[in-house]
C-alpha cells in the first residue's frame, strides 16, 4: 500500500511538472495542460503559463471569491505587443538618414558644377568683351576670326549661362 501512495504521488508530481499551462475552470477545478487556456477563461484564474513559475499566492478552490475582486498580478499578464517594430523603425530612420544624406551629396555637387560653369561663362564673356581677336575652329577643322555679329552673339549666350548658374546674373 505504501508503494501505491508513493507511485501514485510521483505520477502526480511528474504531471503537473509536465503541463506548462494551469487555470481554474468555470466549476473552480484546476485544469493542467500543454496548450493555452479557452479564450472565455478570465486572465485571474491562469495560475500558470509556460515559462512562468506559479504564482506567489496561488488561488485555491475557497479563495476564487476572494481574489475576483483584484486584479491578475503584473507577472502574470503576458507582455502585450507595441504594435512597433523597434529595430523596424531604427532601419527605417536609418534609411531615411542616408536618403537625406544622399541628396545633401547630390545637390552639394550640383552647386559645385554651377559654381564652376558660373566661374568659366564669367572669364569667357570677359576675354570676349575685351575686344583682342578670338580664333576659333569650325567644323572642317579650320580656324576662323571672330566677327563682331558672332561676337555679340556669344556674349548674349555667356549671359544666359550667367544668369542661369550665377543667380544674380552679374
Amino acid at each position: 500500500m505504501h508503494r501505491f501512495l508513493l507511485a501514485a504521488a510521483a505520477c502526480c508530481f511528474c504531471l503537473s511538472a509536465t503541463a506548462q499551462w494551469q487555470w481554474l475552470d468555470k466549476d473552480g477545478r484546476k485544469v493542467f495542460s500543454d496548450r493555452p487556456p479557452p479564450a472565455d477563461v478570465p486572465d485571474k484564474n491562469i495560475l500558470r503559463q509556460p515559462n512562468m513559475r506559479a504564482p506567489a499566492a496561488a488561488p485555491t478552490q475557497a479563495a476564487p471569491a476572494a481574489q475576483s475582486a483584484t486584479s491578475a498580478s503584473p507577472a502574470a499578464a503576458p507582455p502585450k505587443p507595441s504594435g512597433k517594430d523597434k529595430e523596424l523603425e531604427k532601419k527605417k530612420a536609418q534609411a531615411e538618414a542616408e536618403e537625406a544624406a544622399k541628396a545633401k551629396a547630390e545637390e552639394e555637387r550640383k552647386a559645385e558644377v554651377r559654381a564652376d560653369n558660373c566661374e568659366r561663362a564669367r572669364r569667357a564673356k570677359t576675354t570676349y568683351e575685351s575686344g583682342r581677336r578670338i580664333v576659333q575652329t569650325n567644323a572642317q577643322g579650320e580656324q576662323i576670326v571672330v566677327d563682331d555679329a558672332a561676337r555679340a552673339q556669344e556674349i548674349q549666350r555667356l549671359d544666359g549661362i550667367i544668369a542661369s548658374n550665377c543667380g544674380s546674373g552679374g
